[in-house]
């Protein structure tokens, strides 16, 4: 991977044609890197540059009319040069990975017609003497970095087709640049920020096809002549400020119009009937407006229509015009929730196009009628919302035939019957929600089954039974459960325990009784818990202090008893807590959340006292004072004590001096041994004035539970990482990464010198952990940071070093470690780049061997991106888990792309990035960083430095194909962390030719020779 220096002359070849054509070409081709010796191998002194791969020649003058190298996988920058090719019409450089700025030498190219650069990485402005090129018909920069307004040069190009900018950053005024551009046949600019009002002058744009800006800044009102363009095809304005009125004659003056797409406007006023005469319509999206009165009924004529929004309006009406779309065969999206539609929702519902993907009828509560017979036929259903519409009715037996079922919305009806088990049979569902029905029987076990359900709501309804284990033995990994209002009875599973993603658990208002679990405290993402209006008894269990997220308590009408315990008071977000009407006895407490009387309620409990005054409860009576003989007993042991504590202390001193002793005969301490002995006692005051105040001057970075400083002790530099106790698990980190790094030592880990568990000068606790320093900085640095930059040699260094690491933690250690959190942030680099894994934080010791897909009751997060997909649903931390973490971060050394990028979205990841440019096109997704990583020496050979671009180009290709297989996610079928060493290791030597070596790092060779 190699850009190459030529000299832009032509020499000792025999051709006919332009000399500067040949020489700009030449000059072209040295800015880009190629992903293989295959692109771009034509272009050479052998053959005349006309026959060259992408470039043709007009017949006339022999001179370069055409360069079309669109979808070769090409990185690098544009040439100034291409401006030398004066007789260009057409340059199509899309779908590659070009950079940098767009030349302003290509206002030379004054015949240019079409300007093809879209899919690429330009950044900078549009060069304003594009306008030169008087003759240009086709712009088209869309998916590109570009930013500033577009140039008021443009004007001039009277001659303007196609205007392609989607997906920049360009802002500013758009109509005042383009309104006068009569021949513009497409208009495709969504996704940017132009501002402005669509001019009445536009009616002048007859030409005008597509008109496309959806997701911009646009405000004022769409004039009427907007809809006089009888040519338009497409008109989609989705997502901006505008406002105004449908036109009564838009059926008679936009024949031809396809796409109607208005939503997410302040458009007003009644949708016309004469909408049904544009029968070509095949997307309707008026939604998200103000429109009223009766919508237009018979669909019936529209053959080709696959979407019909007109969700949260006014409308209103008989909902049985959903009759009239039984024709459209080709139907996928129908929303017409919020609205106030009204009648008997018709049983041709279920007779709707097989395609269809999307039902939503919710908030019209004017329908009535039962719950859809047949719904099942609509087997592409993923989304069915029918909530609060009054529908009545049993849920069918077999809907669970729906198996693309995502969102299953039903609450706020009148539905009525038992839960249909077979919704256990829905893998894919998401979100189910019943509340607010008359529905009866147990909650059926088979739903725990449905391993993707995370929200679960069957409040009011009149559900009965016990809570079974069966609801959370499955697989089913809540985020919000809510049974709240029902007639459930018996005590609490403590399976329950197993939801440690639980944010929300409602149980208001059933028959629960027993005591509170204590496995209650390992849901330890908890934030709102309602328990109240039940029977539980006896206290609050001591295991919900580590609830420290919680936002909501209610525990009131119970029959709970005790002490109200302490720790509520240290809960950092609570902001309301109801115990009122149980037994609770003792001292209220006054500080925290007991401070706010508008937050806590302790009402119709007679037995507490203290508190604050607003909350008007007794006094508390302290105990009487002992009785003369008990005094003197105890002056009597004020005495004693201090002496016998004295001596058994000079005791405990002699003792440890004497082991300490014969330890040092047996084995003085050596720098290996420094993590199993505490080798420096540090004070809260000592690391103070070790990073001059933890000043922001020495802040190194900010990570999830603390901040990283830069100090000085004994004249030595550290890092300081401080707690921030605040934050939840931050105590239970500091811990872990303790007890991780005392008996671990390898060359690729990260060294703790020391660690400070003391108070600061305001009495509050103090933790912090001291590192030996890191001068290189962290691995995200290098890769985002945007000032540095890392060579193909350099990156694959860090991998094997990283993989030296896991292996020691995974297979070295007598008890195997694993991190559960490797990301480039947590991998450090010392002055030789040698890379060091750190952040132990999360890190799980395995006593004993797990399968990878077990439960657990651990919260394991990681980080988004680099998370296995397993801890997702509960499985227990695993080797496999470190290792899909380590093929993640494969792929992002040689991308540059983190997992967490704004490209990677609807299911599209890093690992599918990767997928699709496999075994050929791995250049075309490599970080385009990469091509600084130039070749030096003038006088090479040319068959030597393709032997070496080659070289690079399958380095690259195994370690993304290594990055794939770590990353595959079955933790099954990933590759072994010591395979994965192996074989980056085997890409490395490969990469180190002997040419290399003359340039290598010393720390290159060092490991070379070894």
């Amino acid at each position: 991977m190699q850009s190459i220096t030529v000299t832009l002359s032509s020499h000792s070849v025999g051709y006919q044609g332009n000399e500067t054509d040949h020489t700009a070409l030449l000059a072209f081709k040295s800015q880009l890197l190629v992903p293989s010796t295959r692109v771009l191998s034509s272009w050479n002194d052998s053959i005349h540059h006309c026959s060259w791969e992408g470039v043709t020649c007009g017949r006339k003058h022999n001179r370069v009319t055409v360069l079309d190298l669109s979808s070769r996988g090409l990185s690098g920058t544009i040439s100034p040069f291409i401006g030398n090719l004066s007789f260009l019409k057409i340059i199509k450089l899309y779908n590659n990975s070009l950079h940098g700025e767009i030349p302003k030498q290509l206002g030379h190219t004054f015949r240019l017609h079409e300007l093809w650069l879209d899919n690429n990485i330009f950044v900078g402005e549009i060069p304003p003497n594009i306008s030169n090129c008087v003759n240009l018909k086709t712009i088209s920069l869309s998916y590109n970095k570009l930013e500033g307004k577009l140039p008021q040069e443009l004007r001039a190009l009277s001659n303007l087709n196609y205007l392609y900018v989607t997906q920049n950053n360009l802002r500013g005024p758009l109509f005042d640049i383009i309104q006068n551009l009569t021949s513009l046949v497409t208009i495709d600019a969504y996704f940017n920020s132009f501002t402005g009002t669509i001019p009445t002058s536009i009616v002048e744009m007859q030409n005008l096809i597509e008109l496309g800006l959806s997701k911009n800044e646009l405000s004022g009102t769409v004039p009427t002549s907007l809809f006089n363009l009888s040519s338009i095809q497409l008109l989609e304005l989705v997502g901006n400020k505008l406002q105004g009125t449908l036109p009564v004659s838009i059926g008679f003056t936009v024949p031809r119009l396809k796409s109607l797409n208005l939503e997410n406007n302040n458009f007003s006023g009644s949708i016309p009937l004469t909408i049904l005469n544009l029968t070509a319509l095949e997307y309707i999206g008026l939604g998200g407006n103000n429109f009223t009165g009766r919508a237009p009924y018979d669909f019936g004529n529209f053959n080709n229509l696959t979407f019909l929004s007109l969700r949260d309006n006014y409308l209103e009406g008989d909902i049985n015009f959903i009759t009239t779309l039984v024709n459209c065969t080709q139907f996928t999206y129908l929303q017409l929730g919020g609205n106030q539609f009204s009648g008997i929702l018709p049983k041709s519902i279920a007779n709707l196009s097989t395609s269809l993907y999307l039902l939503d009828i919710q908030n019209n509560p004017m329908i009535s009628g039962k719950f859809p017979e047949g719904i099942t036929n609509l087997k592409n259903l993923a989304a069915l919302i029918l909530d609060n519409c009054n529908l009545t009715g049993s849920l069918p037996g077999d809907i669970g035939k729906l198996h693309k079922l995502e969102l299953l919305f039903l609450g706020g009806n009148r539905l009525e019957g038992s839960i249909p088990s077979s919704l256990g049979n829905l893998s894919y569902l998401t979100r189910l929600n019943l509340d607010a029905n008359i529905l009866d029987g147990s909650i059926p076990p088979h739903l725990g089954n449905c391993q993707s359900l995370l929200y679960l709501n069957l409040s009011h309804n009149e559900l009965n039974g016990t809570l079974g284990d069966e609801l959370f033995e499955g697989s089913a990994t809540f985020i919000e459960l809510d049974l709240s209002y029902n007639r459930l009875e018996g005590s609490l599973p403590l399976e329950m325990s197993k939801q440690h993603n639980l944010q929300l658990l409602g149980l208001t208002n059933n028959k629960f009784s027993g005591v509170i679990p204590d496995s209650l405290g390992d849901c330890s993402d908890l934030q709102y818990l309602y328990m109240d209006g039940n029977s539980f008894q006896g206290n609050i269990p001591s295991s919900l202090a580590s609830l420290t997220s919680l936002q909501q308590i209610d525990f009131s009408r119970n029959n709970l008893s005790g002490p109200i315990p302490a720790f509520f008071s240290k809960f950092p977000i609570l902001y309301y807590l109801n115990l009122s009407y149980n037994d609770f006895e003792g001292r209220v407490p006054t500080n925290s959340v007991f401070a706010n009387v508008s937050a806590v309620f302790v009402a119709g409990n007679n037995r507490l006292c203290g508190g604050i005054k607003q909350l008007h409860l007794p006094k508390c009576i302290e105990k009487k004072s002992l009785g003369k003989k008990k005094r003197i007993m105890s002056h009597a042991l004020k005495l004693i004590i201090p002496i016998v504590g004295a001596l058994f202390g000079m005791v405990a001193i002699a003792s440890g001096l004497y082991l300490a002793c014969l330890k040092k005969k047996k084995s003085p301490l050596s720098s290996d041994s420094m993590m199993g002995t505490v080798t420096m006692k540090v004070s809260y005051d000592m690391l103070l004035k070790a990073t001059a105040g933890f000043s922001s001057e020495n802040l190194l970075g900010m990570g999830s539970f603390g901040s990283v400083f830069k100090g000085v002790l004994d004249g030595k530099t550290v890092a300081v990482k401080v707690l921030n106790l605040q934050r939840r698990c931050a105590s239970k980190s500091f811990m872990a990464e303790c007890n991780a790094l005392r008996n671990v030592r390898h060359r690729n880990l990260i060294s703790i010198i020391t660690a400070c568990s003391s108070i600061d000068f305001q009495r509050n606790d103090f933790r912090a952990l001291v590192y030996e320093f890191m001068p290189n900085g962290s691995l995200d640095k290098w890769l985002h940071g945007g000032d540095r930059n890392m060579s193909l040699a350099q990156r694959v260094d860090v991998a094997i070093d990283v993989a030296h690491a896991i292996s020691y933690l995974h297979h070295e250690c007598e008890t195997p470690i694993v991190h559960c959190d490797l990301k480039p942030s947590n991998i450090l680099l010392d002055n030789h780049m040698v890379a060091h894994v750190g952040d132990f934080g999360l890190a799980r010791f395995l006593t004993q061997p797990r399968h990878p897909n077990q439960s657990s009751t651990i919260g394991i997060k990681g980080t988004i991106g680099y998370a296995a997909p397993e801890y997702g649903l509960g499985s227990e931390p695993s080797t496999e888990g470190d290792v899909y973490s380590y093929g993640i971060l494969l792929l992002e050394l040689m991308t540059g792309k983190s997992p967490t990028d704004s490209m990677f979205k609807e299911g599209y990841n890093l690992h599918l990035h990767a997928e699709a440019a496999l075994p050929d096109q791995v250049i075309q997704i490599a970080d385009p960083s990469l091509e600084e990583d130039n070749l030096t020496e003038e006088d090479e050979d040319p068959r030597a430095i393709q032997d070496e671009l080659q070289r690079r180009v399958e380095c690259i290709t195994t370690v993304i194909s290594v990055g794939m297989s770590c990353s595959n996610h079955l933790p099954q079928q990933r590759m072994k962390i010591v395979d994965a060493r192996s074989r980056l290791q085997s890409a490395k030597d490969n990469l180190l030719s002997t040419r290399n070596r003359r340039n290598l790092p010393a720390r290159a060779l060092m490991v070379t020779e070894a």
